[in-house]
């Protein structure tokens, strides 16, 4: 069963990387790369779109709290880079990590609310309707889909695992993927971001 599992995230991956790599690569639209508009509904019940984050690098990942591995590995590996940073006296204040769901069915403002403060203090989860995690998918080109399965919560919820960094303008920066690790993520912020007062 485990094999099975691990395999079928394997071809999500490698479907996702694909066609991320065409989207990147053919046509106008790809030129802009991923990202857009959306206004979602935070782990804290307000509501907050994207140009709430204007100034700050947003650090994007799509899951859902309901993931069994590859989300809180994810999450956690967010989580480690960004207290490095702090610990070496970097000043992250412009550095906001964000967690979109993509089972909005389960992913609740009190789900989401429970989940998110295991991860870094900053992260905020935001959820919405369907149709609203339809659109800011689509957006930055995420694929999902609901896989059904014979257990006690129902459903698993396929889908690509990629931490988008956004620029302060609200342009497509970079990619992680699940095979960089913490200090991929640290490198490059090393070079942008100032240290704190006294540091």
């Amino acid at each position: 069963m485990k094999v099975v599992r691990l395999m079928a995230w394997a071809a999500v991956v490698l479907v996702g990387a694909f066609l991320l790599g065409q989207r990147f690569m053919t046509g106008n639209e790809a030129k802009s790369g991923p990202g857009g508009p959306f206004t979602l509904t935070a782990h804290t019940g307000e509501r907050m779109s994207d140009t709430d984050f204007r100034g700050k690098f947003m650090l994007v990942y799509f899951g859902y709290s309901f993931c069994p591995d590859v989300c809180p590995l994810e999450l956690q590996k967010l989580t480690i880079a960004l207290e490095t940073l702090d610990k070496e006296g970097y000043d992250t204040s412009s550095l906001q990590p964000i967690f979109i769901t993509v089972d909005p069915e389960r992913d609740t403002v009190d789900e989401m609310a429970a989940y998110v403060p295991q991860f870094y203090p900053r992260l905020i989860g935001l959820t919405g309707t369907p149709e609203e995690i339809a659109d800011v998918a689509r957006e930055y080109r995420v694929y999902f889909r609901k896989r059904e399965q014979e257990d006690a919560d129902g459903y698993l919820m396929d889908h690509q695992s990629f931490i988008f960094v956004m620029n302060p303008d609200g342009s497509f920066n970079r990619l992680f993927s699940g095979r960089d690790k913490p200090e991929d993520i640290v490198a490059p912020f090393r070079k942008v971001l100032p240290k704190r007062d006294g540091q």
